[in-house]
């Protein structure tokens, strides 16, 4: 099955699959904001940082499943795999956009 996502959250899934930081960023705008594990990064550089920092520790791949939408967000269903437990794991990834950029991205 294959979902249709907005261009900006495919670069995102793409980008994070290739573990290439810059294009992940420009996925972003300058001013967006990550929530991810009960903290909350903003900017490109954080932005970079947090992903390097995840995919170290992780090690992990996601793969959308669904895509739905809810009080303005861009719900997307991933299922990640990698080395936490309990692997793999159905984790919603709720995103905000503005003007064709993730402007917001809050995860599980």
């Amino acid at each position: 099955m294959t979902i249709e996502l907005a261009p900006a959250i495919e670069c995102f899934f793409d980008a994070q699959q290739r573990e290439d930081l810059e294009a992940l960023a420009a996925c972003f705008t300058q001013t967006a904001r990550v929530r991810d594990e009960g903290q909350t990064v903003s900017g490109h550089m954080a932005i970079k940082q947090w992903m390097a920092a995840a995919r170290a520790k992780y090690h992990h791949v996601a793969k959308p499943l669904s895509v739905s939408h809810h009080d303005g967000r861009i719900v997307v269903t991933a299922r990640l795999a990698g080395a936490f437990p309990n692997s793999p794991l159905d984790i919603d990834h709720a995103f905000e956009l503005s003007d064709g950029k993730i402007d917001y991205l809050e995860i599980g």
